[in-house]
């Protein structure tokens, strides 16, 4: 007589359903064996057992599948990489940029009332210096103390005749935050797909990559990417305001950067040395010749004589020379007046030979800077929630900016050497005569995570970013977001015999919780999220009443609304205009209520 195979229940997932399916089954098929089934038993710690294993099974295989979509995943890894298959960059370490003033002191001419012309520097770009919190800031650009537009003022005169004896002299250049580090890998035989790592923590970007043969490796977005273009000095006219212009160059030897929380990685193609690249052939692309091969696509694109297949050359056999750049602080932002002391300066003078050597020190020793604007660009870690919505709209995007997203997924996504904003938003100018003029709003956030204006030098690198991406005829303007800082006031009813001194402070507590967020530009804030999270405390019988107030004093911001009039008709939350952002700067102060 066949076995009856038995009847198996698979939608039993849980511990409680599994032991009670296992339990039937005994009893069916295994009546004479087992009997006891209390809970001290051998068979009930049998079935608590497979139960038990049962259940963590199931659990895990749910949690996979979770983690195998982007919009149900939650560990942070699992969705960088499903972010990465969306084209997604994560770049966890932004730099901060900034403008510092330098100044010297330059000899008086003899004879003559003005500066010594031959004495006026230029300070080098890659010198360094410190902030009153120990963060370093390079200098990106050279520093011509010789300008003509540098205001110059006395320093000092002789005390008896009034002689002029030195002048002092302004200038600014933009400085990014940390410093330049550099590593040599030895590569040997030829590999396809080279992947190099670096490890470390706070490394914001790759500056240079060179083999021992002096050939340069270029970074691109992708390796199928053939054509970058670079800053050539601008020695024509019109250099007083075009100092550089970009060329288009064709780079066979680049290199793809993946940033991830533990360093940063460089990936290589798999063409050689040794095998040249290939070039596609003009006539079967461009002529239409009798009895050959060509394409029937009329349309041409002169790239294409430059695309390969083999995603750019590999180094083989030589010594990588890679310098980067890295942060020497966790929040590389800082506050007006606090860059004050020189690290390195590298000074060149026009002709030194000719110079008096101890002139030349005196004007060395006599630097000095300063920042009269803040330094941001450094923002506080991306949320998996965030990063799936950046993720998804830099797949809309496809590398152009058409929509308001693809205008935002793109700004999010410039490149953390260049610093980054905390917010943004993007709205049609209305007023403007052009129906293309676009207004982009951004803020960006101080060393203490709160809101603050947007430096120029950061305003100035999205701008040089989206000029990639946007439309031919679309104009855009960045312009700096408001804020709004706002405070909670709540009343509430507590239940009978409660203290009512430990129920305010956990409700308090609970509302600090939820609102110590940043709001997104233009987003409102919902009372009835007040209402609820108050509810969800367990002693508190009801909630009374809720205001939202605008915070006034020196240490917030000019508030340009008006809560009145910014409520809604049901009075169920508070809308800003476009361009304005809430903030809840101090939860602990601004979040205060009173328990009946």
């Amino acid at each position: 007589m066949p076995k009856i195979k038995p009847a198996i229940d698979y939608t039993s997932r849980d511990f409680e359903s599994i032991r009670a399916d296992l339990e039937s089954y005994v009893r069916r098929y295994y009546p004479d064996n087992f009997k006891d089934f209390t809970e001290a038993s051998f068979g009930s710690l049998m079935l608590d057992t497979v139960s038990y294993v049962g259940d963590m099974l199931s659990f895990y295989v749910d949690y996979q599948a979770n983690e195998s979509y982007l919009s149900t995943a939650i560990e942070f890894d699992n969705v960088l990489k499903l972010s990465k298959e969306l084209g997604y960059k994560y770049r966890p370490y932004p730099s901060s940029f900034g403008i510092c003033n330098f100044y010297v002191t330059i000899p008086a001419e003899t004879n003559f009332p003005a500066p010594d012309d031959n004495y006026k520097p230029i300070l080098k770009k890659g010198s360094t210096f410190r902030s009153i919190g120990n963060i370093m800031f390079t200098l990106l650009e050279d520093v011509n103390f010789a300008k003509t537009t540098n205001p110059v003022v006395l320093a000092a005169q002789n005390g008896d005749t009034g002689a002029p004896i030195s002048y002092a002299v302004r200038s600014s250049g933009q400085v990014v935050s940390g410093e330049l580090a550099v590593k040599e890998v030895s590569i040997g035989e030829f590999q396809k797909f080279l992947r190099i790592g670096i490890r470390g923590q706070n490394i914001s970007e790759i500056v240079s990559v060179f083999d021992d043969n002096g050939n340069q490796f270029f970074e691109v977005d992708y390796l199928t990417q053939n054509i970058i273009h670079v800053p050539v000095l601008n020695k024509g006219d019109g250099s007083n305001t075009v100092p550089y212009i970009l060329k288009p160059v064709a780079v066979s030897r680049r290199f793809m950067v993946e940033n991830t929380p533990d360093g940063i990685f460089l990936q290589f193609g798999y063409g050689s040395e040794e095998t040249p690249i290939s070039l596609k052939d003009p006539s079967e692309v461009v002529l239409q010749l009798h009895g050959k091969d060509y394409t029937s696509d009329t349309s041409f694109d002169p790239s294409i004589l430059n695309e390969t297949d083999k995603l750019g050359v590999v180094p083989a056999n030589t010594i990588l020379t890679i310098v980067y750049r890295v942060n020497t602080n966790e929040n590389t932002n800082t506050a007006a007046n606090t860059v004050t002391r020189v690290d390195r300066a590298d000074f060149q003078f026009s002709s030194p030979e000719t110079l008096s050597t101890t002139k030349q020190n005196e004007v060395i020793n006599s630097l000095s800077v300063l920042n009269e604007d803040p330094i941001v660009g450094d923002v506080t870690s991306v949320s998996s929630d965030e990063v799936k919505m950046r993720a998804l709209g830099n797949f809309a995007a496809q590398y152009r900016a058409v929509t308001k997203q693809d205008y935002i997924s793109i700004a999010y996504n410039m490149p953390s050497k260049y610093g980054k904003f905390k917010r943004c938003a993007i709205e049609l100018d209305s007023d403007s005569y052009n129906q293309r003029n676009l207004n982009l709003y951004v803020i960006s956030e101080n060393t203490d995570g709160n809101l603050i204006v947007s430096n120029q030098g950061l305003k100035n690198n999205l701008k040089t970013w989206l000029d990639q991406y946007k439309m031919i005829n679309d104009t855009v303007d960045i312009l700096d977001a408001k804020i709004a800082n706002v405070g909670i006031e709540f009343k509430a009813l507590a239940f009978p015999g409660v203290n009512k001194y430990d129920l305010l402070n956990e409700a308090s507590s609970v509302l600090q919780t939820v609102f110590d967020k940043t709001f997104y530009i233009g987003e409102p804030l919902l009372i009835t999220d007040v209402y609820q999270t108050l509810k969800s405390v367990p002693d508190l019988m009801d909630v009374i009443d809720v205001d939202i107030v605008v915070k006034h004093g020196a240490a917030y911001a000019d508030s340009p609304i008006n809560i009145e009039e910014a409520m809604s008709a049901d009075g169920r939350y508070v809308i800003p205009p476009v361009d304005t952002i809430f903030e809840i700067k101090f939860p602990n102060s601004d979040i205060v209520g009173t328990i009946l």
